[in-house]
């Protein structure tokens, strides 16, 4: 897709201005001739007569409401298969047909059941691991646990990624989204190695990372930094701590916000304003980039690699990031006297005799009884939930 002329200032507001004189901007053949090979050159700024302020072009944002259209679609597909009344029986909103929720005790986000999150490739790590399926690690980012999960995260991802979209171009801020949502999926299958893990935060915390970067390395070209950072920090820090509540997977939020924050120094740097001051000027230029952006640009990079070599290497030989940390566990929930931190899957076993179903569950003890014949495994799961909830 292309470009066109914009004329907002780069994605954190305002930018510095040069000392050109603004009449010699507006008047000069040369100037005229240098705006010329800018738009034929796809530049990504462009010199504007009031006052000598370099502005850049906006891209036409269509890749990030594609990934919002595609997260949806998922979802629909997922309750298509999910297939409540016919599967489980005990549903929510069952004049949605086939397309009712599992009910609020087994899933109170107004989703589908475990089992169907596992089945069109939730985050499995037993199943990554051993079972050589480690395209779950980014298929997991295209599925959620219900409709408040998805709508949380494409409120979220429309938000930030379109207007990030519009200042950096779909290829870069593409990336950005889909390597970071990756890189939450391995910090997640490190340490919770029991759960079904699911949803687009990683890859959502990647933008805010990749914004929080983006910041640093180009550095010289904002003049509201400083409140920018601290908003941005304060944002990223609330949603972290609503991370540690049961239910959340924190890991992914965190993995996903650091391998975003590391790749905002690598995908989202611009030249810096001596050279984007200088580039009408006749006499020798400075480089492009400074020794700060490169510095940051190199390091970033090499921490990256290191990062999703370390982490794949770690997770294919099995290895439980919980034995390495004994309180890293914490990042993720923090039990009180409200609620258990305890992510073991639920087991039960059952016994039927004609037609009643005897359940216990092996977590807390608790049995149950029902009159059902033949009940599928899908039915017997969700009242085993229930019963370990």
């Amino acid at each position: 897709m292309g470009e066109k002329d914009s004329e907002t200032a780069p994605i954190w507001g305002r930018t510095r201005q040069n000392n050109t004189n603004p009449m010699n901007v507006e008047s000069t053949p040369l100037s005229t001739q240098h705006r010329s090979q800018n738009r034929s050159r796809g530049s990504s700024y462009e010199e504007r007569g009031r006052g000598g302020v370099k502005e850049f072009r906006s891209w036409f944002s269509w890749l990030i409401p594609c990934f919002v259209i595609a997260n949806v679609a998922v979802f629909v597909i997922t309750m298509y298969v999910n297939n409540c009344p016919k599967k489980s029986g005990d549903c929510f909103a069952g004049f949605l047909g086939r397309f009712s929720f599992q009910s609020t005790r087994e899933n109170p986000l107004l989703g589908p059941s475990s089992l169907t999150l596992r089945t069109m490739g939730g985050l499995d790590v037993k199943k990554v691991v051993k079972g050589d399926e480690g395209w779950r690690l980014l298929s997991c980012n295209w599925l959620h646990g219900g409709v408040v999960h998805l709508l949380v995260n494409m409120l979220t991802l429309l938000f930030i990624g379109m207007r990030m979209e519009r200042e950096f171009g779909f290829i870069r801020i593409g990336l950005l989204y889909l390597i970071s949502g990756f890189g939450g999926s391995i910090l997640s299958a490190l340490f919770l190695r029991s759960n079904i893990s699911v949803g687009a935060s990683g890859a959502v915390f990647g933008l805010l990372g990749g914004m929080l970067s983006e910041i640093f390395i180009n550095w010289t070209i904002y003049t509201n930094k400083v409140v920018t950072i601290i908003t941005l920090v304060l944002i990223v820090a609330v949603n972290l701590g609503l991370g540690v509540l049961p239910g959340v997977d924190n890991f992914a939020h965190i993995g996903g916000f650091g391998t975003g924050f590391l790749l905002g120094f690598v995908l989202l740097i611009r030249p810096h304003y001596g050279w984007i001051n200088q580039r009408s000027a006749s006499a020798a230029k400075p480089h492009k980039y400074n020794i700060c952006q490169a510095i940051l640009w190199t390091v970033s990079l090499l921490l990256l690699l290191g990062w999703f070599i370390t982490g794949l290497v770690s997770l294919f030989n099995n290895v439980d990031g919980n034995k390495h940390c004994s309180w890293c566990h914490y990042l993720s929930c923090v039990p009180t006297s409200r609620w258990s931190c305890n992510r073991e899957p639920a087991s039960c076993t059952t016994t039927q005799l004609g037609n009643q179903l005897s359940i216990t569950c092996l977590r807390n003890g608790k049995s149950g009884s029902y009159i059902l014949a033949n009940p599928s495994d899908s039915r017997i799961n969700s009242l085993c939930v229930q019963l370990c909830r």
